[in-house]
């Protein structure tokens, strides 16, 4: 497997974890964004389905971490997983 396919891999497994556990799959989005020596997964979610992603005490987000570190120390290249919380402001229309 080459460096180009890794993040590809990696982002399509967080996304399907991530569909598995929400309410609105469709709403999941997973981006790869590359450093020098690593990849950060930002995975965004409904506001609604945050919670659902992170777990209790954050659990279910320290697990899909441990699987990707697990990916890590096998390819040699480090992936983290940020999960962004957005805020989604309601206008008033005419305001």
């Amino acid at each position: 497997m080459t460096h180009d396919q890794m993040p590809d891999n990696m982002q399509e497994l967080v996304t399907e974890i991530a569909k598995a556990l929400v309410d609105d799959p469709k709403a999941v989005i997973v981006e790869a964004v590359d450093r020098e020596e690593s990849t950060v997964l930002r995975l965004r979610v409904a506001p609604g389905d945050v919670g659902k992603v992170i777990g209790k005490q954050g659990r279910t987000a320290r697990s899909m971490r441990t699987i990707l570190g697990a990916v890590s120390m096998k390819h040699h290249h480090r992936y983290t997983l940020d999960i962004l919380e957005e805020h989604l402001d309601k206008q008033i229309p005419g305001e």
